[in-house]
């Protein structure tokens, strides 16, 4: 199994079949998770915790209510989310040719997804697609942010040094990073400063771009193996040494606090903001994660406040799905999930991408088929 970035922390790439396994059901778990919590705020991502309260009681949602058309409908953070872990793929592809250099390839799969926002199905006449782009489904504006449409209307590749939208600290970057943590044999300060890098691709605030990095590292640190408080710990030590990261390191200690504060409500949620902005979008979903008694209760809590309800539970998920894996997930919010199929397809695509190396596309005859999913250009 080859490394592809520097090693360190705990843990590694799994090796064993169970370890394999494992491995893959965190990845298929964080995925399908944070679509979950996409799909449970989608249908109450513009109420006021009155307005919910009042539409579906003093619980608020506890099921998902009728979004775009249907149940179970996702939105741009799993559309993005998923763009994210299909240019991860490509760029792991790639390395094999000697050009590395996955902040591209990343930015590449943002623009085919931006593509998508602006055509109505698939164009076969790309070359070099690749099987996601042409997946009719995704093919839909479920409300996108203007941060992330705007830093993808050209081919200019922001950065951290030179960034898209630099006044941006949305949370359209933080709410798509959660597959950079899944890159399980990569250093953790590899994976925190590739999430920077191409969330900076649209978001150039600093508090834009180190959310998005800091919750990569958190899902790193969990899929490694970390107690869930234990990553964010160790990601604030990350964060301290980085220029403007005040915000984001506020917020999480403020999702630590706010654990030991008594029973989770709603109303303590939205003590931690209304999840606009990255690094309070990244709060909320960390503290609805650290208190869940369950994924149930986890998601449902990150839902039902008056905000950005999609985004803060789709981190949740992400999170609560890297922690405990796939099997945890309630299997009737799984059966009428947008999407359901094309989200474990490239979960274990992704899974066997980094579980097996080259081998996918390697000279033994399997090349042809994997490169025709995933190109190389």
């Amino acid at each position: 199994m080859t490394t592809t970035a520097g090693t360190g922390g705990a843990g590694s790439l799994p090796r064993g079949r169970a370890e394999q396994q494992d491995y893959r059901s965190r990845v298929r778990g964080c995925l399908l998770g944070g679509a979950i919590g996409d799909a449970l705020g989608a249908g109450i991502e513009f109420d006021s915790l009155d307005a919910i309260r009042a539409a579906h009681g003093p619980q608020g949602v506890t099921d998902y209510v009728p979004a775009y058309g249907r149940r179970g409908a996702v939105t741009d953070d799993t559309q993005m989310t998923l763009f994210t872990a299909e240019g991860l793929i490509r760029a792991q592809v790639r390395r094999d040719t000697g050009a590395w250099q996955p902040q591209a390839d990343v930015h590449r799969a943002y623009l085919r997804w931006a593509a998508t926002q602006r055509g109505w199905g698939p164009d076969e006449r790309v070359r070099d697609a690749g099987w996601l782009a042409r997946e009719e489904w995704l093919y839909a504006r479920r409300a996108p942010g203007n941060a992330c449409l705007g830093g993808l209307t050209d081919d200019r590749m922001g950065t951290v040094a030179d960034p898209k939208n630099p006044g941006s600290k949305g949370c359209g970057a933080v709410m798509r990073s959660a597959p950079f943590g899944l890159l399980a044999d990569w250093d953790a300060e590899a994976v925190f400063e590739l999430a920077a890098e191409c969330a900076a691709q649209t978001h150039g605030h600093p508090s834009g771009y180190l959310a998005a990095a800091a919750f990569a590292a958190i899902v790193h640190g969990v899929v490694r193996g970390e107690a869930l408080e234990v990553s964010v710990h160790r990601t604030l030590g990350m964060l301290a040494v980085r220029p403007g990261h005040e915000e984001t390191s506020e917020g999480l200690r403020k999702a630590l606090i706010a654990v030991r504060q008594g029973v989770p409500t709603a109303e303590r949620v939205q003590t931690l903001g209304e999840g606009w902005v990255a690094e309070e979008a990244l709060s909320m979903g960390l503290y609805c994660a650290l208190v869940a008694q369950d994924v149930r209760h986890g998601l449902l809590l990150a839902v039902n406040h008056g905000g950005d309800s999609d985004s803060t539970g789709s981190i949740c998920g992400n999170l609560l799905g890297a922690v405990h894996g796939e099997t945890v997930l309630p299997p009737g919010w799984l059966a009428e999930l947008e999407g359901r199929a094309t989200i474990l397809e490239l979960a274990d695509d992704f899974a066997m991408e980094l579980t097996h190396g080259p081998s996918p596309h390697g000279p033994d005859g399997r090349s042809a088929a994997w490169l025709a999913r995933y190109p190389r250009a």
